[in-house]
């Protein structure tokens, strides 16, 4: 038995329990948690703006130590340090065949498997976004889980999982942001403190970071913001005051709301470029003129996974790491028990903090 986070249905409070997981089979491997980030996403999945089936432990974005292996698994074996990878693509699909392995059409079908029990009554258990991180030991297809490369200590390597391949990834691949950009980072989370080091390693000269929170000024200017700008009304006119009433050439929103997705879109230049990261309802609508679209020439595009290959970007991202470029723990404002992941997603909802880093 081990303990976990289980959501028993959606928008119900989690409950801290045991569950029974089997041995791995084919194909299958075991890991040991050392760390899992808590992640928008999960709050998103528990209170249903996300789909999910239920029971299911939550929780995407983890590391830690392979227990045991199944048959034919040859890529890790027991002791090896790991990341836990999300969205594992299938390789055949029509996304995968474009080399778009972060469209994989597949990539989420372990999700609806049952993977586990509850230790208490034996009822079925779904892992949420195939990996269940939220459990202190957890059984995955060997697909979702990634070497560890040497010299990254595997509790803050949970962070490359999610945040930082998301974050890396819409500055590096989605908006191919340049030396010398200026870039605007709508949200200082997980993600969002990401991007803007991410803006920072890209060589941009001016990054502005952008939020409700005044007390995130420290945080985002220690992850490599130059400006930092409340958000309101009026925070389009000021990021174009602070670029010579130009607007920025890139802004990463990373909030998921219909009004962040406009501002962002407003705060660039003509011809610039706006990346959604954030996940937001079917109910934010965001709305453009036609005029408005040809005159701009602005470009709007959608994120996921920050248009990464985990295994072709873990790598990179871990020398950016050992080379002092990439400062993972800076993205951590908080390290929690399971029992904490609850008041983590209060915060998230509230404004408050980084990421929050269940630490087992």
């Amino acid at each position: 038995m081990v303990r976990a986070a289980v959501l028993p249905a959606v928008g119900a409070p989690l409950e801290i329990t045991g569950i029974d997981l089997p041995d791995p089979g084919p194909g299958q491997v075991r890991v040991r948690l050392a760390a899992a980030g808590v992640c928008h996403s999960d709050l998103s999945l528990s209170n249903g703006t996300m789909r999910v089936p239920v029971p299911a432990v939550l929780g995407h974005e983890g590391a830690g130590t392979v227990v045991a292996v199944g048959e034919g698994v040859t890529h890790v074996s027991p002791g090896a340090e790991v990341v836990l990878n999300w969205a594992p693509s299938c390789g055949s699909c029509h996304a995968c065949a474009l080399g778009e392995v972060w469209l994989c059409a597949n990539a989420l079908n372990g999700a609806a498997d049952v993977y586990a029990h509850r230790s208490s009554d034996g009822s079925d258990l779904h892992p949420g976004l195939n990996v269940a991180a939220f459990a202190e030991e957890t059984v995955v297809p060997a697909g979702c889980v990634l070497p560890l490369p040497e010299g990254i200590p595997v509790t803050d390597a949970a962070l490359l999982g999610c945040a930082v391949l998301t974050g890396y990834g819409a500055v590096h691949h989605s908006a191919q942001v340049r030396e010398g950009e200026t870039v605007a980072v709508y949200g200082v989370g997980g993600v969002g403190l990401a991007a803007l080091q991410a803006a920072r390693i890209a060589g941009a000269a001016r990054i502005v970071a952008v939020d409700v929170s005044p007390e995130k000024e420290e945080l985002a200017r220690g992850a490599g913001a130059t400006d930092y700008v409340l958000a309101s009304d009026t925070t389009a006119r000021e990021i174009r005051g602070l670029t010579d009433k130009q607007g920025v050439d890139v802004a990463i929103e990373c909030v998921g709301r219909a009004s962040t997705i406009r501002t962002a879109w407003d705060s660039t230049r003509r011809g610039g470029r706006t990346t959604v990261v954030g996940i937001g309802g079917k109910d934010q609508q965001v709305t453009f003129n036609a005029l408005e679209i040809f005159h701009w020439g602005r470009t709007l595009a959608g994120c996921v996974y920050g248009n990464s290959d985990p295994a072709k970007d873990l790598p990179v991202l871990a020398e950016h790491v050992r080379a002092g470029r990439l400062d993972l723990g800076a993205l951590v404002t908080e390290r929690i028990g399971l029992e904490g992941i609850p008041a983590a997603f209060e915060n998230m909802l509230a404004g408050k903090g980084g990421r929050a880093l269940v630490v087992f």
